[in-house]
């Protein structure tokens, strides 16, 4: 071989070296990179985790999803939570009446206020190594990782810290970057919470299905009882029910819970939680659901499990308005759309304490729902039936009771013909509001006023209006205000209306009766002088203004409630208790006074429907078409007012239901009511004084007035003494109301 072949060889030799030496070098350089960035990551990681500390990291901040760190306390309080409704029991004990509730219903409760089972409970049965952690399990997370990038499916090893900040933030992802925020997220909550904290947000977060969120709320929904109460296997067999609410619920499925309640209950037992007494009683225990679905449920195992059957109710009438009075009252003083207001009602967790009186709202309750002194009206739909509504306050805004309409109740906060929801003609049950209280207020008449019994004279020459049954009267046949009142002419009252002008007379009921249906169409003859309104009113309203004959000249605006709390125990609504003097002492004595005549008077529309052995001051009223009546009146304790007529307005049949249906549902209730009720009589100011009066003029009587009659006057205005009785024979007092026509 020569040299110069031996030469190109060794060449050859040397590039091939060369290349190789490059290859190398890349992957060399390769791999460093791949060290380097794998390591640094791994340095974020654990640096963004805090798992190790290179001195630069904030001593107390967190970034976590956004913020410093999940403050536990903000997130509950923004949690969804129930708002309880209390009332005062018979005894005066305020007892729960009812709760509110939107697709969560939450009770928030505090680990002190929960069985100690129930923390054992959970971790044994979730998270056993909860005390020891940091708020990951490495182990477990490690596994799920390992399955996630294998293809598999993400598996659990969430922990409770993680578990909350699931139900906390609502993201449930099975992916590797939620698992990853979640982790950072579980090592952030437990660098500034206890674990006692933690628990305690966990339990008052985890979804028990039907609605149930948190133990306390479970505790009473499944077993009728406080959290603080339950047992070991009761404690069980609500933590069992998280992992898959439906599926475990221990009312639907019971045999898929009680395995996973064993489970708990064994765990309890083997990691020291409870004694083998404990462990034995609880596998042994009966246990009796009370929750509204066990009575729709076969359960598998009747030898393990009782079912208390329960039926479903819908809230009184009351609460209804309650919760609309609230929601309303929020609005206005807080300036929260409608809502708002809803939402905070039904969410917000607040304590209501309701005005109600639970024996009155009782009674109304039993004779509405039965239809009780109305005529059967078999054969028609409940639609269909007539129907009726009642309002009782006291005579200082308290409202005691309300019924909405007759028959079973159809729902939540359904049509109520008490409060306004469909107001209806008065009748002649406006005329004390719209004429009378005027007239006396105002000085323009009074009791022993004589006013012609017959109608005023319209542009077209008519006489309007007549009485009822189509009786025009006499020009001739003069009537004092209370025999005007007692039979409910409308002549006399249209006749006062023309002298004290519809203008005054309209603003009465605006301003000082707070009739919340008006408009300006009222302000006319028809509506004030016989009660043909353009919209009606309700008895809510009728109540609240004949308050005002029974307390001596105050309104008070009706309330439903004593005070609303927030969910911190802070009072944010109270009723304004504090009456508004819209006429004088003495009008109201004149008044009270008069509002007997319908009750006491032969032909006294009221009469015979008096409260048994209660002076009552009471008014009926028809519509002109014969389609509502009304009743409205009180005694010594309670204002009443009753509505009667037909949802689609028709005329009431009075062969069926009488006359007065009104007023016999006003005398039945108001009698049950005040059934063993001491004496009580109204009590009178010295703005009012009885007088006699002569019949034939009007005036005071004097000496030589042959015939007398009493009446009430207030004391600065009274009228003047008779003059045109020439007789000097002593006068004759009649007070026999039969005399006075």
């Amino acid at each position: 071989m020569s040299t110069k072949a031996t030469s190109n060889k060794k060449k050859k030799k040397k590039k091939k070296s060369g290349a190789g030496t490059a290859i190398l070098t890349v992957f060399l350089v390769i791999f460093l990179v791949g060290v380097i960035t794998a390591g640094s990551v791994a340095l974020t990681v654990l640096k963004d985790l805090r798992l190790i500390d290179f001195g630069d990291a904030k001593p107390v901040e967190d970034e976590v999803a956004g913020v410093d760190y999940l403050d536990l306390d903000n997130y509950i309080t923004n949690q969804a939570k129930t708002t309880i409704i209390y009332a005062y029991d018979t005894d005066g004990n305020l007892v729960e009446d009812t709760r509110l509730h939107g697709s969560e219903n939450r009770l928030i409760a505090s680990l002190d206020e929960m069985s100690p089972y129930v923390k054992d409970a959970v971790v044994a049965l979730e998270d056993q190594r909860f005390y020891s952690h940091h708020g990951v399990d490495w182990y477990g997370t490690a596994r799920s990782i390992v399955t996630d990038l294998t293809g598999g499916q993400m598996q659990g090893g969430s922990t409770i810290t993680q578990q909350l900040i699931k139900n906390l933030t609502g993201e449930n992802k099975r992916t590797l970057i939620r698992k990853y925020n979640e982790i950072k997220n579980a090592l952030a909550l437990e660098r500034h919470f206890s674990k006692e904290q933690i628990l305690e947000a966990y339990l008052n977060t985890i979804y028990l299905d039907q609605g149930c969120y948190g133990i306390k709320t479970a505790a009473e929904y499944y077993f009728g009882k406080d959290a603080k109460d339950l047992t070991v296997m009761e404690s069980a067999v609500l933590v069992s029910i998280t992992q898959r609410p439906r599926g475990n619920n221990p009312i639907i499925n019971y045999e898929n819970n009680r395995k996973r309640a064993e489970i708990c209950v064994y765990n309890m037992w083997a990691f020291g939680m409870i004694t083998e007494d404990e462990y034995n009683e609880a596998m042994n225990q009966k246990l009796v659901f009370v929750g509204k679905k066990a009575a729709e449920t076969e359960l598998s195992d009747s030898t393990e499990l009782e079912v208390s059957t329960t039926t479903t109710e819908y809230q009184s009438w009351y609460t209804d308005y309650l919760i609309n009075n609230v929601i309303s009252d929020l609005s206005a003083k807080y300036g929260y759309t409608s809502g708002e207001a809803w939402r905070m009602v039904y969410y917000g967790g607040l304590k209501i304490i309701s005005a109600v009186d639970m024996r009155i709202q009782g009674i109304m309750d039993d004779v509405y729902t039965n239809r009780t002194t109305f005529a059967d009206e078999s054969g028609k739909e409940e639609s269909e039936k007539i129907q009726s509504a009642m309002v009782i306050m006291n005579y200082e805004g308290r409202i005691m009771g309300i019924a909405g309409a007759l028959g079973p109740k159809a729902g939540n906060r359904v049509l109520s013909y008490a409060t306004g929801g469909d107001p209806r003609n008065p009748g002649s049950s406006i005329k004390p509001l719209s004429v009378y209280t005027p007239a006396i207020e105002g000085n323009y008449f009074y009791w022993s006023s004589r006013i012609p019994n017959y109608g005023i004279t319209l542009a077209d020459g008519t006489v309007w209006p007549k009485n009822y049954g189509g009786y025009t009267g006499s020009i001739t046949d003069l009537k004092t205000l209370p025999q005007a009142l007692a039979p409910s002419l409308n002549t006399v009252p249209a006749r006062m209306l023309q002298t004290i002008g519809t203008s005054y007379c309209y603003a009465f009921l605006r301003d000082r009766f707070h009739i919340s249906t008006l408009t300006q169409a009222d302000n006319d003859y028809a509506p004030l002088a016989i009660g043909d309104m353009a919209h009606g009113v309700s008895p809510l309203d009728m109540s609240a203004a004949y308050a005002v004959f029974g307390n001596g000249g105050l309104y008070y605006t009706p309330y439903s409630y004593y005070e609303v709390r927030d969910a911190e125990d802070k009072v944010i609504l109270k009723p304004d208790e504090n009456g508004q003097r819209v006429i004088s002492e003495g009008t109201a004595d004149v008044m009270n006074h008069m509002l007997q005549a319908p009750v006491t008077y032969s032909n006294g529309t009221a009469n015979g429907y008096g409260v048994s052995g209660f002076t009552t001051f009471a008014k009926t009223g028809t519509s002109s078409d014969n389609y509502d009546k009304w009743m409205v009146g009180g005694t010594p304790y309670y204002v009443c007012a009753a509505w009667v007529g037909y949802k689609d307005r028709q005329a009431i049949n009075i062969n069926l239901f009488g006359t007065y249906p009104a007023a016999k549902v006003f005398k039945y209730v108001m009698n049950l009511v005040h059934e063993d009720l001491e004496e009580k009589e109204f009590e009178y100011s010295s703005d009012s004084v009885r007088r006699s009066y002569c019949t034939v003029s009007g005036m005071l009587a004097s000496s030589r007035c042959a015939s007398t009659n009493t009446g009430w006057y207030k004391i600065d205005n009274l009228p003047g003494t008779c003059t045109i009785c020439g007789s000097r024979t002593e006068p004759v007092e009649n007070n026999d109301p039969e005399a006075r026509f």
